[in-house]
């Protein structure tokens, strides 16, 4: 558990299309705010890790699976795919400006020790597009949306509490029928969060995912953190 006594200093803010997206150090952590909500930190990683290794025990072993990574945030869930030579193309989309380049704006950015590996990995692709809109193939530029073996999401503190009202249709049925278009027969859906939703677990169900079921990450204080699972039919 970390404890703090000093005062948050603000590294970077920036106004952006879906409001206050801003960079801060607390002690020697990195801390990033969207519009006055916490989302993440540097902190620890396991949750984000369990992320990326949940969705990959889930699969059927295919080779060289391709994996997507809806938001860079702090970077753990990039790197640790990246570390791991199985996977095969990782795609990852944020939609926030700022926050890619908080690591890709050379030596100097803030985030670049978590993620500079595996930004230099040939396999890693950066997108600045929306996540909803990626999935409903809104950006695809020959016209035919690309497909995954593995989509891990993490854009919100869960489906019951999301960043920005925007971000809701991710979790409705149309939103899980693009996600499940969007994976190749086997696929899985991973989707962090912060707390257990069995309402969420059953709107999976309901969207014609397999093998619907939750991870748990023990957190120091309070309710675990969670990988929501589901698994497009073969």
């Amino acid at each position: 558990m970390h404890t703090h006594t000093t005062t948050p200093v603000v590294i970077d803010r920036r106004e952006g299309p879906y409001g206050e997206v801003v960079l801060r150090r607390h002690g020697a952590l990195l801390q990033i705010i969207a519009n006055g909500c916490f989302l993440m930190d540097t902190s620890d990683g396991r949750s984000e890790r369990l992320l990326v290794d949940a969705a990959y025990d889930a699969l059927d072993a295919p080779r060289e699976p391709a994996l997507l990574i809806g938001g860079l945030g702090v970077g753990f869930s990039l790197a640790h795919a990246a570390a791991d030579p199985r996977w095969g193309r990782i795609t990852v989309v944020e939609r926030e400006r700022a926050v890619i380049d908080w690591h890709c704006s050379g030596a100097d950015a803030p985030l670049a020790a978590l993620s500079g590996a595996a930004l230099a990995d040939p396999r890693t692709e950066i997108l600045h597009t929306d996540l909803v809109a990626h999935l409903a193939g809104a950006d695809a530029t020959d016209g035919t949306p690309k497909t995954y073996d593995a989509l891990c999401l993490d854009i919100d503190n869960g489906p019951d509490w999301t960043v920005t009202e925007d971000n809701n249709s991710l979790y409705s049925p149309a939103g899980l029928a693009a996600c499940r278009a969007r994976l190749n027969p086997g696929g899985v859906l991973a989707v962090w969060s912060a707390q257990a939703s069995s309402a969420f677990d059953f709107a999976l169900r309901n969207a014609g995912f397999q093998s619907v079921r939750t991870e748990e990450i023990p957190v120091a204080r309070g309710v675990p953190d969670v990988v929501h699972l589901g698994v497009r039919a073969a």
